[in-house]
């Protein structure tokens, strides 16, 4: 009874509130995808990130993570993986960044490229909620103006510019982040139903039985969990994975990358034991659907990792 009381409390907060949005990819997932990146970088272009690495303000904090005794070129490799979370840091209460809301405001604020003088988090930057329905021919909400998707052509336009150091660290550290978040299936899309009429929230919406208990955290968590100082842990992981297509790492554009991501989404996130409803939903971590899940997130994190190592190879000045 308990048991069950608990889970009516939690679907009924799932749907009378606003679903928080959940990271991209974890700590984890991140750092991965950096390294995955750094391994493809020209001598040159590691050096030139970190020199802009350091002008971060949480490059000192960066070094306390490492132990006395690392070489100079794990060092830089740590530092580049770590810079990656960055973006998902101060979206912390105390991080003295303040909270814009999920929904890019309606000002030119909301695609600033200042620099780290802008103090404001951000979080409609780490997603492109690209609707579809079920059933299909429901109203469909539209694509916020700033997303994801729009932010990475601003920022990688702008590194390849003379703009200032202070403001190309900026952009870089927001690069390493948001190619790994577009990855993620869930982060260019968003699911409408009876239930959930301006879209589940990338999943943020969807209850799961268990930790984590919603979709999209489910597929944040595919490569392990942990936090920054775990990029040992994140080293460990991205070593493991497979050698992504040299043909889709081919790909550059953006807008391919989310339509990729929307495609996967509706085919491989969307299915059985995930209903048509927000739950709750309970994933066996034995079964078919676990074990394709953990498949497709170690593809896409390879694949965003050789995809955001050429693009830096090709476009930081």
């Amino acid at each position: 009874m308990r048991q069950r009381f608990r889970i009516c409390l939690i679907l009924a907060v799932c749907l009378l509130a606003p679903a928080q949005r959940a990271f991209g990819w974890n700590a984890i997932g991140h750092m991965a995808v950096a390294y995955v990146a750094y391994q493809k970088l020209t001598v040159q272009q590691k050096a030139r990130a970190t020199e802009l690495l350091k002008l971060n303000p949480s490059y000192g904090q960066w070094l306390s993570y490492i132990p006395a005794g690392t070489s100079d070129a794990d060092r830089d490799t740590y530092i580049f993986m770590m810079a990656a979370t960055w973006p998902d840091q101060i979206k912390a209460q105390t991080s003295g960044y303040a909270n814009d809301g999920n929904v890019a405001p309606d000002t030119p604020e909301a695609s600033a490229n200042t620099g780290y003088d802008d103090k404001v988090m951000h979080k409609y930057w780490h997603y492109t909620d690209h609707p579809y329905s079920v059933p299909a021919g429901m109203t469909l909400p539209a694509i916020p103006k700033v997303n994801a998707q729009t932010e990475i052509a601003l920022l990688r336009a702008a590194i390849a510019t003379d703009e200032s150091d202070a403001v190309k660290s900026y952009d870089l550290v927001w690069l390493l982040h948001l190619v790994g978040d577009i990855h993620q299936p869930l982060h260019c899309t968003t699911r409408v139903t009876a239930a959930t009429a301006q879209g589940d929230q990338g999943g943020n919406a969807v209850v799961l039985v268990g930790k984590p208990n919603e979709l999209h955290a489910y597929w944040d968590n595919l490569l392990g969990t942990g936090s920054t100082q775990d990029f040992a842990k994140a080293v460990a992981a991205a070593k493991k994975l497979a050698a992504a297509s040299p043909s889709a790492a081919a790909k550059t554009h953006e807008s391919v990358w989310v339509k990729e991501s929307f495609a996967m989404a509706k085919r491989s996130v969307y299915k059985a034991p995930i209903g048509d409803g927000t739950g709750p939903y309970t994933i066996d971590p034995t079964s078919k659907y676990a074990k394709s899940a953990l498949a497709l997130g170690k593809k896409r994190v390879a694949l965003a990792g050789e995809r955001l190592g050429n693009l830096i190879n090709v476009e930081l000045k």
